[in-house]
This record gives structure tokens, sequence and C-alpha cells, in this order.
């Protein structure tokens, strides 16, 4: 009876295990590490769970958190893995946050969603359309917004600066010409500039 017991406590301290992130294999239906467990257990294949809809590839030196079925040291799963070093910190209780190792991140705070892109360039891929609903307005601080196609605008345009279009004709530049111009009288002479400026 001793002896039963001493096996089944046994394999309840064998059911749990730490280990450290060697290397990733992400080529297959799953995802397989290699791990240092002790100095002496280092484990190859090892099948990693992760939720449904998220996926990672976790950097050397990550912490594993292991599982093994019925304490059988061959059978063990991955159900967890976390970096100390690229952990986002500082998140307010309820904080969510999506993360990577070269610190990109989208960190979903009380004050709204923040989305970092670490000087790394943000594409939206195969999308018939991007619709923003946006209540007040939408701010873009860059120094230039390009567009490849047409641009349609069902309210009015007001510009700050000057507009021009591919010839290089400003509209400060057309309304100079305008404002400035004249007309051959038939009576001999020229008539006046306009009587309206621009």
């Amino acid at each position: 009876m001793m002896d039963l017991l001493q096996r089944l406590g046994r394999r309840l301290q064998m059911l749990t295990g730490l280990g450290r992130v060697q290397l990733v294999n992400d080529s297959g239906q799953v995802q397989t590490l290699q791990l240092t467990i002790t100095p002496l257990e280092v484990r190859d294949n090892t099948p990693r769970l992760a939720e449904f809809g998220f996926t990672s590839n976790p950097p050397p030196g990550a912490d594993a958190a292991l599982l093994f079925v019925g304490g059988d040291r061959s059978n063990g799963v991955i159900i967890a893995t976390g970096h100390q070093k690229y952990r986002l910190k500082g998140l307010a209780n309820g904080d969510a946050a999506i993360y990577d190792s070269r610190g990109q991140s989208v960190w979903l705070t009380p004050g709204g969603i923040v989305v970092n892109g670490a000087g790394l360039p943000l594409v939206v891929n195969n999308t018939p359309s991007v619709t923003v609903n946006a209540t007040t307005s939408v701010t873009l601080n860059t120094p230039t917004t390009h567009a490849t196609g047409n641009f349609n605008v069902d309210g009015n345009i007001v510009a700050q600066g000057d507009i021009s279009d591919h010839g290089n004709k400003s509209m400060a530049g057309m309304r100079s010409v305008y404002n400035g111009h004249t007309h051959t009288d038939p009576q001999g002479g020229s008539v006046s500039t306009p009587s309206a400026a621009m």
C-alpha cells in the first residue's frame, strides 16, 4: 500500500514542469519547441497549445509551463509561455495587450486603444474597403499623405495651405493671374483688372 501511495505521489509531482525555450519549429500543424527543463533534461518536439485565434513564436530564453499527462514525462505539452525581458509592463487593472520582441504592441487601455509600431510599417491587406466611424474627427499627423486613386469628398474641402494640380498650377497662382489680368478694349487700350477679386 505504501509503495502505491509513493508511486502516486511521484506521479503528482511529475504532472507539471517549467522549462526554457531553445528552438521553435513553427512549420507544421502543431508548433513544437525544444526546451531545457534542467541542465540534464532537454526535451525536443514538445507540442505547444495556444488559445484559438492567437499565435506566437516565443524567442529563445522564453519561459514555458508544461503539463505532463498522467505524470508521464514522455507525454508533455506546453500550456503557456512568457518572456521576462519582452513582457509589456505597467498595465492597469482590466487592460489587455498583444506584443512582440521588437517593441510592437496593441494595448487596450482605459483611455482607448494604443498601437505602437516600433518604427515599423503598418499594412492592411486583402480587404475590399476600410471604414472608420469617428464621432468627432480623424487626425493624420504626418508630413505627407498619399493616395494612388481618386479622392471623393461628400462635404467641403478646407485647406490652410495651397492646392495644386498635376501641372503645378496652384490656387494661389491662378488667383494672382485672375486678379491681375486685363482685356483688350475694342475701342483701344485695355480694360482694367476685374472689379471683384478672387
